[in-house]
C-alpha cells in the first residue's frame, strides 16, 4: 500500500479524517502499536502536504490525464506498443545501432573494436510477487534470451530488486536463488544488482518488484528490420514463463508451473550460434507477452512487410500440458507468452536452422512467410483471418478476464492525450538541456 499517495488523495479531498484512516489502514498492515501507527500517519500528511504542489521543469510532472491501466500500458497490447512508439520519440533518435525506435528485444551499439555490444533488461512478472524464486527464474531467462535473439552471446547478468516496507528479507535471497539458477545452467554469472525497499517508508505492506538485465557481445547482428519478403517464419517449442506460471498458479493448475522450468531456448540459441548460421539469420525475437500477435505487429511495422502464419503449425509446437490448459480456459494461446523461439530466414537456410536446433531436443517447424504488404494474418482451417494484437495480452487471470481485452471507446482521445503528454516531456526536455549548458 502507498501510503503517501493515499495521503495526497486525502489532501487533494479535503478529507478531515484522513489522519484516523491512514492509521487503521496502516494497522491493517503493520504489526504495530496504535500510538507508532498513528504518529507514521502524521508524518506521512505533512510530507505530502510539502511536495503536493510543485513548480519548475525539473519538479513539475508532465500529466497525460491517462492512467497506466486505462491505456493498457504493460498490458502487451495495442495501448503498451502504442506508448512504446512515444518512449521511443522522446528518447529521440540515438547513434545505437539499434534503439528504441526499431522495437527491438535490446538495444545495440558498435564498440571502439567493432564488436557489437547489446544492452538489454526484462521486469519480473508482477503477479509473481509472493513467488520470489519464480519470478527471479523466469525474469533471468527472459533477460538472456533478449540478447541471444540480437544474434549475441550473453556474457554477464545484473538484477535489481526492490521489496516493500513488510518483506521478509528471506524474498531478496529466493530471488536470486531463482536467477543464479538460470546463470548456474547457463553458464552466464550475475556480477551485480541493487537492492532496495519498494517507496522507501512510503511503501507498506510485502509487495516486491524488479528485474535483470543482460549485457552480450557478437560480430554479427539480427534485428527485426532486416525481415525480408520471400523469408519463411520458424517457430520453436514453447512452455511458456512468467504468463503461464502466473495462469497455472491463480487457476489453481499449480503442476503445470514445472512445465515452464527449462533452458530449452537458451540451448537452442546456443547451437545456432556455434554452428555460424546466425549470420544467415535475418530476424530473432522471442514469443513474449502479447504472443504471436504482438511479435507480428512489431516485426511487419519496422521492417514494413506483411507476416502470414499457420496456425496448425504454430498449435504443434506448444507444450500439450500448457495449450490443455489454456483452451480450457478460453485463454488465446496466440495472445500470450509461449516464450518460444521465432526466427526469421530466408527458405534456403530453413532445414539447417531446425536441424541444429533439433540436435539441442528442442523441436522446431515452419510457420509462415513474409510476403509484400504490410500488417498479419494467420490462416485457420484455410481462412484468412486478422492477426492484429487486441488492446490488451490474451486475459489470463480471473481479474484480467474480468477486466476484458478490447478496445475502450475513447482509445482514440486517450492516444490524443498521451501524444501531448509525451511532446510535453520532449519539450522539457529541451528546456532542462539548455539550461544546464549555460550553466
Amino acid at each position: 500500500m502507498d501510503i503517501e499517495g493515499y495521503a495526497k488523495r486525502g489532501i487533494r479531498k479535503n478529507d478531515s479524517d484522513l489522519e484516523d484512516k491512514l492509521t487503521a489502514r496502516i494497522l491493517e498492515v503493520k504489526n504495530t502499536n496504535p500510538e507508532h501507527a498513528r504518529k507514521l500517519a502524521q508524518a506521512t500528511i505533512t510530507e505530502a502536504k510539502a511536495t503536493l504542489v510543485l513548480k519548475g521543469d525539473v519538479l513539475e510532472p508532465t500529466v497525460s490525464g491517462v492512467t497506466m491501466g486505462e491505456f493498457g500500458v504493460g498490458s502487451r497490447g495495442l495501448g503498451d506498443f502504442y506508448t512504446h512508439e512515444k518512449i521511443a520519440e522522446v528518447i529521440g533518435k540515438t547513434k545505437a545501432v539499434v534503439d528504441t525506435t526499431h522495437l527491438d528485444d535490446s538495444g545495440v551499439v558498435k564498440s571502439d573494436g567493432g564488436e557489437y555490444v547489446i544492452l538489454t533488461v526484462d521486469g519480473m512478472h508482477s503477479r509473481l510477487s509472493d513467488y520470489s524464486f519464480l519470478a527471479g527464474f523466469h525474469v533471468a531467462r527472459a533477460a538472456l534470451r533478449d540478447v541471444y535473439v540480437m544474434g549475441a552471446r550473453p556474457v554477464a547478468m545484473l538484477s535489481d530488486i526492490h521489496v516493500a516496507d513488510d518483506g521478509d528479507v528471506g524474498k531478496v535471497f529466493d530471488h536470486i536463488a531463482g536467477i543464479t539458477a538460470v546463470a548456474d545452467l547457463s553458464g552466464i554469472p550475475l556480477i551485480t544488482g541493487s537492492t532496495l525497499r519498494i517507496g522507501g517508508d512510503m511503501v507498506i505492506g510485502e509487495r516486491m518488484t524488479g528485474g535483470v538485465g543482460a549485457v552480450g557481445v557478437s560480430t554479427d547482428l539480427t534485428s527485426r528490420e532486416q525481415t525480408q519478403v520471400g523469408d519463411v517464419i520458424l517457430m520453436t517449442e514453447g512452455a511458456g514463463g512468467g504468463t503461464i506460471s502466473t495462469t497455472a498458479l491463480y487457476y489453481e493448475m499449480h503442476d503445470i508451473v514445472d512445465e515452464t522450468i527449462n533452458i530449452k531456448f537458451l540451448e537452442a540459441c546456443e547451437k545456432l550460434l556455434d554452428s555460424g548460421l546466425v549470420k544467415y539469420i535475418h530476424a530473432m525475437t522471442d514469443v513474449t507477452n502479447g504472443g504471436i500477435r504482438g511479435d507480428a505487429k512489431e516485426i511487419s511495422r519496422t521492417a514494413g512487410v506483411k507476416l502470414i502464419f499457420e496456425e496448425k503449425e504454430m498449435r504443434k509446437l506448444v507444450n500439450p500440458r500448457v495449450l490443455e490448459m489454456l483452451e480450457s480456459l478460453e485463454i488465446d494461446y496466440l495472445g500470450v507468452s509461449l516464450d518460444a523461439l521465432l526466427i526469421i530466414a530466408p527458405e534456403e537456410y530453413a532445414e539447417d536452422i531446425m536441424k541444429t536446433v533439433r540436435s539441442a531436443d528442442v523441436d522446431i517447424s515452419v510457420i509462415g512467410k513474409v510476403v509484400e504488404g504490410t500488417g498479419a494474418e494467420v490462416i485457420i482451417d484455410g481462412e484468412a483471418r486478422d492477426f492484429t494484437p487486441r488492446f490488451r495480452e490474451s486475459a489470463y487471470t480471473p481479474i484480467k478476464k474480468m477486466i476484458g481485452d478490447e478496445n475502450p471507446r475513447d482509445f482514440e482521445e486517450m492516444k490524443k492525450a498521451i501524444d501531448r503528454a509525451a511532446l510535453n516531456a520532449i519539450e522539457k526536455k529541451r528546456r532542462v538541456v539548455e539550461m544546464v549548458r549555460r550553466k
